[in-house]
């Protein structure tokens, strides 16, 4: 059973609710069950974790919210973005709401960006697509968008292609993309987990900006645990497809309940000994 949110009853409805959400994939013996009846909320201006090892199931339930699941998966249950329940949009009305409403921001930016094109044309892609600017008037934004992201030159950075950037300049021109049309919900799927922990420090802080000046509310997939003690206000843990436990911050890591929990604070020793959040 969830604990409840101690804002949710002050606000009208989550950004992301999800309910019963179950993932199947066909195969030779027997349908696999990659989801079992996964519930879970993000609520607006809060960063959401959602741990567990590879293969729980985290990476799967973040897809599902985008409808970008691979062919063949089997989808039962509800996702609500705002209200709406996007699994009974057509493909049409779902990439309408793809990089406007909701949007992903990928481990590998470098595999997600066109290596053929600028990078200043692809933060700019949104707002053609989705608002029908020319241009001209997309191009000022994406100078806003890229010195927002910490981008210095962004003049000189937006007419440069991907490979000019480093890691850490690739994720924030995904994360620059990905703020174009101020999303109700960001999904960041285990975004740093290429970068040194100095980059990683600095995305770290940039998502809490985001938060916290954009309102977006954000769900935050990794296996790393100390990365949710930072960055996190709630977290699910998730094993074999399921939510063994959710919570605040302070009390999974403090009082875990469940031993799959308590197994995974275990193993990794060094997250207690962080003192402060990443400057």
């Amino acid at each position: 059973m969830s604990e409840p949110r101690p804002h949710a009853r002050n606000r009208e409805r989550p950004a992301l609710a999800i309910r019963g959400l179950t993932v199947d994939f066909k195969r030779r013996g027997g349908d696999l069950r990659a989801v079992d009846q996964v519930s879970l909320d993000v609520w607006p201006k809060e960063i959401v974790g959602v741990i567990g090892e590879s293969g729980s199931g985290k990476t799967m339930t973040a897809l599902s919210a985008m409808r970008l699941l691979p062919y063949g998966a089997k989808v039962s249950g509800t996702i609500e973005l705002g209200g709406r329940d996007i699994l009974s949009l057509d493909e049409a009305g779902m990439r309408g709401l793809r990089g406007d409403r909701i949007v992903l921001i990928p481990q590998d930016a470098l595999q997600a960006l066109n290596p053929t094109m600028p990078v200043g044309r692809q933060v700019g892609e949104p707002y053609e697509f989705h608002r029908k600017l020319s241009w001209r008037r997309a191009a000022e934004k994406v100078i806003d968008l890229l010195r927002a992201v910490k981008i210095a030159d962004p003049e000189i950075r937006a007419r440069e292609y991907p490979h000019q950037f480093s890691g850490g300049m690739q994720q924030r021109a995904m994360i620059a993309t990905g703020l174009a049309l101020d999303p109700e919900l960001i999904i960041a799927d285990e975004p740093t987990t290429a970068l040194d922990v100095t980059v990683q420090a600095r995305i770290l802080k940039l998502l809490r900006e985001i938060r916290d000046q954009r309102g977006s509310a954000i769900m935050f997939i990794t296996h790393e645990l100390g990365i949710v003690a930072e960055l996190c206000d709630w977290v699910y843990v998730m094993n074999g497809g399921r939510v063994v436990e959710d919570g605040p911050v302070a009390r999974i890591f403090g009082a875990p309940r469940a031993d799959y929990t308590r197994m995974l604070l275990a193993a990794t020793p060094s997250i207690h000994k962080r003192k402060e959040r990443p400057r």
